[in-house]
């Protein structure tokens, strides 16, 4: 195990820290723009890029631009809905994203305005679909960026820390214990099954939420409350 992490670990080094970085820096803004994060695992790249980070520079610089990244493709995922909104769920892509899709993310904003929005950085599907969304309701750009800034803050913070922690305390390691890259495997993988969790409870408050709120006005719209 040591020596494939050693081999891993030395190839993503050996990409140079410019590069890395802009490339988990687009990563993170096409996840949030243009639908493409139902596609591109944007938090892969990050946590990938930050096992290479060799100084306090680099990781201040990777969690900077990656919350740019992020804020960047929030913020042409809301201009999108707000000019093209529309146009984008009769498309072809939207149409496969589906409609039941759609509606759920239309009902998640709808009932729960800003909350949906810091909320929806940290689910599957939503993260994707809630900036157009949003861009398609009356919720103005300047309260969709209130809550989305320290929504891109905290998971910029945790997905860089978790990867430049593993490969640290792997490095520590590694020359005295054989089976160190259990540890860097483990480390990794308890982050990933917490974040996991998190996004099922998430994603379980917030269907409940939206169940609770048809039943006590099952004639409420379904969209355009920015509260």
């Amino acid at each position: 195990m040591n020596e494939i992490l050693d081999g891993v670990i030395g190839f993503v080094q050996g990409v140079d820290p410019v590069l890395r970085t802009i490339v988990a820096g687009l990563a993170i803004f096409l996840e949030t723009s243009l639908l493409v994060g139902l596609v591109v695992p944007g938090d892969t790249v990050v946590i990938v890029a930050s096992t290479a980070i060799a100084s306090p520079v680099e990781y201040w610089w990777l969690v900077a631009v990656v919350i740019a990244g992020s804020l960047g493709g929030q913020s042409v995922g809301f201009a999108i809905g707000r000019w093209f909104g529309p146009r984008i769920r009769a498309s072809r892509l939207g149409r496969r994203i589906g409609g039941e899709n759609w509606g759920r993310a239309e009902r998640f904003v709808a009932r729960r305005g800003g909350i949906a929005v810091f909320a929806s950085r940290f689910l599957p599907v939503f993260h994707a679909l809630t900036p157009v969304t949003v861009g398609m309701s009356p919720m103005p750009y300047r309260r969709f960026m209130t809550w989305t800034v320290p929504a891109c803050l905290v998971w910029a913070f945790a997905y860089a820390s978790i990867g430049w922690a593993a490969a640290g305390t792997y490095e520590e390691l590694s020359d005295r214990i054989h089976g160190a890259g259990y540890v860097f495997v483990g480390i990794i993988a308890a982050f990933l099954v917490l974040a996991w969790l998190l996004k099922i409870l998430l994603g379980r408050l917030s269907a409940r939420h939206m169940h609770d709120a048809a039943d006590a006005d099952p004639q409420a719209p379904e969209g355009g409350s920015s509260r």
